[in-house]
């Protein structure tokens, strides 16, 4: 009697990243938009991984499975929700991705619709990564020279707030909740609830309005 071979298959992985506990909501959105499109481009066989902490670290427990399962070659292609599910560092988030497309990984960010694979997609997503490094550091540099020419021409200095409520109203009109617009503003919930209370905006009553 002839054994049959086991073909092993490899599967679609599926990265979900809030970063605390209370952010379910938040997780859950994202868990759907993900099986939405991977329900639409037949994406069959897919395994999920759930962080609940910071991307400001890659030592996360789910993340970890997952790269133990890339590197095991149990994995043909990685979804997320967005570039910054996997890491918010920028020379992190090179390094993995590049990592990932030398095992011959398919990676794709479903909101941003960026879709890497190969030689081509590590040298897009190097390019992506290094062009958002030099906005920043441009952006600090800018910074640091407005400040020396205000303080020459004697303008008094002072913190400035970050976060407006014009920033925040549309996404609570939109549905999202509290939890979810400070992990897309990469803000705190404490620093969202200061602006309306800096601005002197009841946020209770906008909440209720929203509902309806």
């Amino acid at each position: 009697m002839k054994k049959t071979k086991k073909h092993n298959t490899k599967v679609t992985a599926v990265y979900c990243r809030v970063s605390t506990f209370d952010q379910e909501k938040g997780l859950r959105s994202q868990e759907l938009a993900l099986k939405n499109y991977c329900i639409n481009h037949e994406l069959n066989h897919r395994v999920w991984y759930r962080d609940r902490l910071s991307g400001a670290s890659t030592n996360r427990p789910a993340f970890n499975k997952l790269q133990e399962a890339i590197f095991a070659g149990k994995v043909d292609t990685v979804i997320c929700w967005k570039l910054d599910r996997v890491s918010r560092s920028v020379q992190d988030g090179i390094n993995i991705l590049c990592d990932w497309l030398k095992q011959g990984i398919r990676f794709v960010s479903i909101t941003e619709q960026f879709d890497f694979n190969g030689l081509i997609g590590q040298t897009i997503a190097s390019l992506l990564f290094g062009l958002a490094a030099l906005g920043r550091e441009s952006l600090r540099e800018n910074t640091k020279r407005g400040l020396l020419a205000a303080k020459a021409r004697g303008s008094k200095l002072g913190k400035r707030p970050l976060l407006f409520c014009k920033d925040i109203v549309p996404m609570l009109q939109n549905g999202m909740s509290i939890a979810e617009v400070a992990d897309n503003l990469a803000k705190s919930r404490m620093a969202v609830y200061n602006t309306f209370k800096r601005e002197g905006i009841d946020l209770n009553k906008l909440l209720r309005e929203c509902k309806r």
